[in-house]
């Protein structure tokens, strides 16, 4: 069948060797996007196997594919559980992806804010009937609390400086597009790494729009409870914070890596990690420059 992908998959043939699909088995795709992974899974499956592929943005599901084993579903992946037990498979799961990255399209369509090669509106919204834009959110946020986004989420070191600029710039009608936010932060750049500064920036605020953090830590914990045992849970991230939560998380069952133990001093993680996380190849690099970032990670639930 004929597939509209509007964005190249990342580490394509390395997730579906992690999830080690079974024909029949029920899969789930937490990150719809373009329908690059999706598509392959779901050719892989028939008879009775199913996949479910999850976005929030309508225009992944405007764009998503038709397959016989294939259920594309409008909405959050923190609520993987309440999607699963909608349509009867609750604690049944073999494998579940999550592609971390945003999609090219949303980077290549400049009405969405999300980049500053173009001039647009600060918007930045993965659900567009969200309730807060980018630009409202520099426009109502305090100054310690954009400096600690910027300082924790971009990982920028001029993190309070330019809080203290934004804040400054109210006055002047506020920071509204993709190109004032870009001018303002651009005196306080290192010109050998301004690109990848200002890509800083704008993670940041993505991250905070879209409440990424927190929706990522609820389904880390839901996608565990929802494999069947020996089920696959792979995640590509591609920035150190949410890297390190996925780490911490197929370790000890955690976000903070603590592992909680029985009184016999077992742990009671309910996944285990397989391997270490895997990376691009050159090659692929080289076809897909956004990859570059890109880190595999593959768990397996533990039998009760």
């Amino acid at each position: 069948m004929a597939q509209d992908t509007y964005h190249i998959p990342a580490l394509l043939g390395e997730s579906l060797d992690a999830l080690d699909i079974r024909p029949d088995g029920i899969y789930v795709d937490a990150t719809l996007g373009g329908g690059g992974h999706s598509h392959a899974i779901a050719d892989r499956l028939s008879g009775s196997g199913h996949l479910y592929s999850i976005d929030r943005d309508s225009d992944a599901i405007a764009h998503a594919f038709e397959h016989p084993n294939f259920t594309a579903v409008h909405g959050d992946f923190r609520y993987l559980t309440n999607y699963l037990r909608y349509y009867g498979h609750t604690g049944q799961v073999d494998g579940i992806l999550a592609d971390l990255g945003v999609s090219s399209h949303h980077f290549d369509d400049a009405s969405r804010g999300f980049s500053f090669r173009a001039d647009a509106p600060l918007d930045m919204r993965m659900n567009q009937s969200g309730a807060m834009t980018a630009a409202e959110l520099l426009a109502t946020e305090t100054e310690e609390r954009l400096a600690m986004l910027f300082k924790v989420y971009g990982e920028f070191r001029q993190a309070r400086r330019l809080a203290a600029a934004i804040v400054k710039a109210r006055a002047n009608g506020g920071v509204r597009t993709t190109g004032e936010l870009a001018a303002i932060a651009e005196p306080m750049l290192n010109p050998a790494r301004a690109k990848k500064e200002l890509a800083q920036i704008f993670q940041a605020l993505r991250i905070e729009v879209n409440g990424e953090m927190l929706a990522l830590e609820a389904f880390l914990h839901q996608a565990a409870a929802e494999l069947r045992p020996g089920g696959r849970l792979a995640i590509i991230t591609y920035h150190s914070l949410e890297d390190r939560m996925v780490k911490n998380f197929m370790r000890s069952g955690r976000i903070d890596g603590d592992a909680e133990k029985d009184l016999f001093g077992r742990s009671n993680a309910p996944l285990k990690p397989l391997g270490k996380a895997i990376t691009p190849t050159a090659a692929e690099i080289e076809r897909n420059p956004r990859a570059r970032s890109a880190k595999l990670r593959v768990a397996e639930k533990i039998g009760n």
